[in-house]
Order: structure tokens, then C-alpha cells, then sequence
């Protein structure tokens, strides 16, 4: 394993190698204004959301790696504290890129980039209309990480109104993560897209505290077979199937099948019941491979 002290890299080397290790990052597409009224509008990716009472995002317009220069995001907000905070979808991108380029003060990049402008409710900023999500928010501090070359700037934002788009809502008025499409940032060019084929639920840990992997057996939990994901899955259960419902799932055709074929072979039958159980774990039904797993 490489190990590398940051202290030995350039600034540049560090943001080369943090930004391509700790990502995907969402985008927090910011709008602000200056005391004259000059709109700005740009793309960051130190972002996320902290709080929720109060419900507070933070993002960090950091200073420059190149020049250490501020960005005109950070002046605008010391000036008038207040912004809109408008999520990236797929269909957005590419403009989205082309706001981040650094144009002169006072140029509005909604128009630079072809987006629409929204005027806000609650705040001096307009929202980008094309956006799912659009946040209004008041800026409540703003935290300086330091004086050098890419050192950040936290703007603690609280969110006052969210405004979002029908496209994205379910039948009860909750956004559906299958049609966000959302994206994110990488290292360097680098991006990734957030689409229903590589969209996956993990199970919310038990209310009832569930096993752990230190409690499943031995011969599963050391598995050549299961991968630790599996493994986690099958320590979150609270309890495992009692001794009828083993029974009962042994008897179901598939299994059965399988312990009929392996009869008198106990190391090919355990390998073949782990395969069926990773099978099932893969498919979410871990109650169904705790059962397989538990045949004797």
C-alpha cells in the first residue's frame, strides 16, 4: 500500500489524488449576488447537506490552487448573504461545466452557460429554472480554512424554501430517486451518473439490534464464497429461522433438487448452498438465504 504524506505534495498533488479518492461528490450549483446586484452563478463539488433542524447544507468555494484568488461566489456572499443552491441532474451537465469557467466579474453566467432564471421568494438570488431541486437559502457563516492555496471557505447555508420540480415526485408528493438522475463529481474530467440500473437499496440496520457478523457461523462467515456485502446482510437480521422453517424451504423444489444432487459430497453440497444463498442475498431476500445457509 502506498502511503504518502500530504505535507510532502504540492497543493495541486493533493487535490489530484483527495479528489479522485473521496467522490462520488454532489454538485452544489450556487447562485448569489453582489451589493450592486451582479448575479453569479457556479458549480461546486465540496458540498453536502449537514443538518436538518435546522436544515442546513455547507459547500466551500476554495481558494484558488493556481493563484490562491477567491472566487466570486465567496465575495458575493460576504457582501449579500444570502443564495440558492440548485441540484444537477444529468440533463444539465455539460452546462453546468461551462458556468465553471472563470469569466470576468459581473458576467452572468445563466446567460453564459443558457439557463433560465427564476426569481426567488425569500432571497435576492434567482433559482435555475432547469434544475429538479432548487434550494433558497440564507448564508448564517461563513468559516475560513485557512490563507493558502486551496484552502477552503464553509459556507453554512440554511435552507429556507425547496422548490421542486413535479417530474421528479412519486404519487404522494415525495421525490422519487429513480428519476432524479442525478450526477456527481470525480477526480479531474471525471464524472458519474446516477441511473435506475446502478441505483440499489441497502437495508436500514434493525431497530432491533441485529446479530453481526461475529454471531453467523463459522463455516459461513468464513465463506470463500460470500462477500463481506453478504455479510453484512445476513448480521443484520435480528433472529435467525427456526428449525420448521429450514425444514420447510429445504423441501421446496429447487433445494431439494440441489440436496438430492449432492448426496454423500458435503463439501460440494456446502459450496453449491452457498452460490444459492449468494444468489438470494444478491437479490435482497436474506431471510430465504439464512434458510439455505442453515441446512444440515
Amino acid at each position: 500500500m502506498l502511503t504518502i504524506k500530504l505535507s510532502d505534495l504540492s497543493p495541486v498533488q493533493i487535490q489530484s489524488y483527495l479528489n479522485t479518492a473521496i467522490g462520488p461528490r454532489p454538485i452544489c450549483f450556487a447562485s448569489t449576488v453582489d451589493r450592486e446586484g451582479n448575479i453569479n452563478l457556479s458549480p461546486f463539488s465540496y458540498f453536502n447537506l449537514f443538518s436538518v433542524n435546522p436544515p442546513v447544507c455547507v459547500f466551500s468555494p476554495s481558494r484558488r490552487v493556481r493563484d490562491n484568488t477567491t472566487k466570486h461566489t465567496l465575495e458575493n456572499l460576504r457582501e449579500v448573504p444570502e443564495c440558492t443552491i440548485n441540484i444537477v441532474n444529468y440533463d444539465m451537465v455539460q452546462q453546468v461545466s461551462l458556468a465553471s469557467v472563470e469569466y470576468e466579474k459581473g458576467v452572468n453566467e445563466f446567460i453564459k452557460a443558457g439557463f433560465t432564471m427564476l426569481p426567488s421568494e425569500l432571497v435576492k438570488p434567482p433559482r435555475v429554472a432547469e434544475s429538479p431541486v432548487q434550494l433558497e437559502c440564507v448564508v448564517k457563516d461563513i468559516i475560513s480554512l485557512g490563507d493558502g492555496a486551496g484552502a477552503g471557505n464553509l459556507v453554512i447555508a440554511e435552507i429556507k424554501l425547496m422548490h421542486i420540480n413535479e417530474a421528479v415526485l412519486d404519487s404522494n408528493n415525495n421525490i422519487d430517486q429513480l428519476k432524479m438522475q442525478h450526477v456527481a463529481r470525480l477526480g479531474g474530467d471525471w464524472y458519474c451518473r446516477v441511473t435506475p440500473d446502478n441505483l440499489f437499496i441497502v437495508a436500514k440496520p434493525n431497530k432491533n439490534i441485529g446479530i453481526g457478523v461475529d454471531a453467523i457461523p463459522f463455516a459461513v462467515r468464513n465463506s470463500k464464497i460470500l462477500s463481506g456485502n453478504n455479510l453484512g446482510q445476513l448480521g443484520n437480521v435480528e433472529v435467525l429461522p427456526n428449525d420448521e422453517e429450514i425444514d420447510a424451504y429445504a423441501q421446496s423444489p429447487e433445494i431439494k433438487e440441489l440436496l438430492d444432487a449432492t448426496i454423500g459430497d458435503s463439501q460440494t453440497r456446502e459450496v453449491q448452498l452457498h452460490f444459492k444463498a449468494k444468489e438470494l442475498l444478491d437479490a435482497g431476500r436474506v431471510a430465504e438465504a439464512w434458510k439455505v445457509l442453515l441446512i444440515v
